[in-house]
């Protein structure tokens, strides 16, 4: 296959460009894997996001129901014209979904899976765009850089753990599925890459997500601070407050934002209404 598709872009003339962040995963082996690692089944419905040259978008296509493919880079069409030839259940979109307004895309669906191999260079902002704003996705797995994965998955109190890990906590539970050495893509990329599953519906429970976000975002502002100092400029508290409200929730006056799990993030921020 790796022949292939290096022949297809060859012949339509394709040119990588860097900045986008166009590295193809052309193993059969592997694209298989990330499909039935995902759990979409035939009568389910998939976005994929970025899907390059059609790989993982044909994987998808012979397993599920439906795939809407999002690309940016046009000049990639006349290489999906080959490479999804012969498919009924493939749209491809030409948008960055960045710009996407998810509550009218989501009106063309009961519910639906992402499945992608992930841009770097857009990869958090794509998966908070996911996390904060969709309301029918059902779950998520993605391919991103591997030290990107251990953030995801981190647990409190780790040099890994930042305010993403809490963020992405709220709405869905994830965990590492797969790693991928850095040779399984064309072109080969200078890092390792790994799969992380995203099942929403196992989120946190919190009154107000704005609220939570705030809490979250506040005590990362400063990782060098105390939580309490954060907290004082971030919601205006006096110190007392902020100590008052600390001690309800059985945190530390001296933690810091890194070592509050994500339930005593909702718990705090719940004392922070």
């Amino acid at each position: 296959m790796e022949k292939d598709i290096k022949t297809t872009l060859a012949e339509c003339g394709f040119g990588f460009k860097k900045q986008l962040g166009q590295n193809f995963i052309t193993d059969k082996n592997l694209l298989s894997s990330i499909v039935e690692a995902s759990g979409v089944g035939e009568d389910d419905s998939v976005v994929e996001i970025g899907c390059g040259a059609g790989t993982l978008t044909r994987a998808l296509a012979e397993k599920v129901k439906k795939v809407t493919a999002f690309e940016v880079d046009k000049s990639l069409r006349p290489v999906l014209e080959r490479t999804l030839s012969g498919l009924k259940n493939v749209d491809v979109v030409f948008r960055d979904f960045l710009k996407v307004d998810l509550s009218e895309f989501e009106k063309g669906f009961d519910g639906y899976f992402v499945v992608a191999n992930l841009p770097y260079y857009v990869t958090t902002p794509l998966i908070m765009k996911l996390v904060e704003e969709a309301e029918k996705c059902r779950g998520l797995s993605v391919m991103v850089q591997e030290e990107v994965a251990e953030r995801l998955c981190a647990k409190a109190g780790t040099a890994e753990y930042g305010a993403i890990t809490a963020m992405v906590a709220l709405r869905a539970e994830c965990r590492i599925v797969k790693r991928v050495g850095r040779n399984m893509f064309y072109p080969r990329p200078n890092v390792d890459s790994a799969v992380v599953k995203f099942t929403f519906g196992k989120g946190l429970d919190v009154k107000d997500r704005a609220v939570y976000k705030k809490t979250v975002h506040a005590a990362f502002l400063s990782r060098r601070k105390t939580l309490e100092n954060n907290l004082v400029n971030a919601f205006s508290l006096t110190r007392d407050r902020a100590r008052e409200i600390l001690s309800e929730c059985g945190i530390d006056l001296k933690a810091r934002g890194e070592t509050l799990t994500p339930e005593k993030f909702a718990l705090l921020s719940e004392k922070l209404m």
